[in-house]
């Protein structure tokens, strides 16, 4: 009878073990093998005591380089109370921007604390916008709407009764009497209208317009018509804002043209120079006998990189009445002239300009004062 596969082993184990050790897998009387057990292997209840006797070894980690790399630096063994870390000094910028930073937060924290209490205590109210009613209203359609009602309101025909009507219908509110007050008499022509100050009310709805018209009148002589004077009549036209236009809103007034004197406080026009005044004299009338007739003679005798342009011959230069040059830098003057132009036939026309002098030096060193601007 041959052995099992595990009785072989047993056998080989007897004959394999070291002299003078007895097999470990023997088999026990009767004949029957235990079997084996793995090499080292050690009883369980051992197994505690030999962990409890061993000595602590260092772990080893695999390098992240190999396994040929070279070994890192060996780490000193730390003395006992020593910290396993080292402090380095802080650089003084860091510890400036550390302390900058630290302070913006405290003080951007306080300004939203004091900002926030003063508004629990003292709430800010919002402006109300105050508009005028000068500044809401549409002063330019008030005037343009204003001077054709005049013109129209100031021209009547009795021959042709219908056509000043229809005339101020363009501009009369709708429901007013487009005969504005006109019995229907008489003839009278209106050609241009000047408008002047709008006045609007502070309910912003409303405003009067002030309008200078000229005006040309007739007289009756029999059947034909007669060319009176020319006059200039001044009205004050009421005028309204709708939600579409600006409309007239009643009849207007007339309104007298007073002459009034110059206010108080007229700029002085300065202290005059008399002896530049005097060496000046002819070169003015030069220039003004030149700015009566063209261009390019007027830009011969004017101050360099000035550019003035001339009357081209509407009039002709009559007589320097007055000439005064005032005081002031060396390089620029204020003077103020009078001139007497002659026009067609024996009518001559009197005008006073302000000009500006400017001081030139030519190459050879001379110099003198040229009209650089006029007016």
């Amino acid at each position: 009878m041959s052995p099992t596969p595990r009785q072989a082993q047993g056998v080989a184990a007897q004959y394999s073990a070291p002299q003078g050790q007895p097999p470990q897998n023997q088999a026990p009387p009767g004949g029957v093998m235990a079997p084996p057990r793995r090499p080292g292997g050690r009883p369980p209840e051992e197994a505690p005591q030999e962990q409890r006797g061993r000595t602590p070894e260092r772990l080893k980690q695999r390098s992240p380089h190999g396994a040929h790399a070279a070994p890192g630096p060996v780490r000193e063994v730390l003395e006992p109370g020593q910290t396993p870390w080292s402090t380095e000094p802080e650089s003084s910028f860091s510890t400036w921007a550390r302390r900058f930073f630290r302070g913006l937060v405290v003080v951007v924290l306080l300004l939203a604390a004091i900002s926030g209490i003063r508004s629990w205590i003292a709430p800010n109210k919002t402006p109300e916008t105050v508009v005028s009613g000068q500044s809401s209203f549409p002063s330019a359609e008030a005037s343009a709407v204003a001077t054709r009602y005049a013109v129209s309101y100031l021209t009547w025909d009795e021959s042709n009764p219908d056509a000043r009507p229809a005339q101020i219908g363009l501009d009369l509110a709708s429901g007013l009497d487009s005969r504005a007050g006109w019995n229907g008499r008489g003839k009278q022509t209106a050609d241009v209208a000047y408008p002047g100050e709008v006045k609007a009310d502070s309910n912003g709805i409303t405003a009067v317009v002030d309008v200078r018209v000229r005006v040309y009148t007739f007289t009756k002589a029999g059947k034909s018509w007669a060319a009176g004077p020319i006059t200039w009549e001044r009205i004050s036209v009421p005028v309204a804002r709708t939600a579409s236009r600006v409309v007239v809103s009643g009849p207007p007034t007339f309104v007298p043209d007073l002459r009034a004197a110059l206010p108080s406080n007229m700029p002085d026009a300065g202290t005059p120079d008399d002896e530049l005044t005097t060496a000046t004299e002819k070169d003015a009338e030069a220039f003004f006998s030149a700015y009566a007739e063209s261009d390019n003679k007027v830009s011969a005798v004017t101050a360099p990189g000035s550019t003035i342009r001339s009357l081209n011959g509407a009039v002709k230069f009559g007589e320097l009445k007055d000439w005064q040059v005032y005081t002031g830098n060396d390089d620029e003057r204020r003077a103020t002239a009078a001139v007497t132009w002659n026009g067609a036939g024996d009518t001559t026309l009197d005008q006073t300009y302000t000009l500006t002098l400017r001081r030139t030096v030519a190459t050879d060193g001379a110099q003198r004062w040229q009209v650089a601007a006029v007016g």
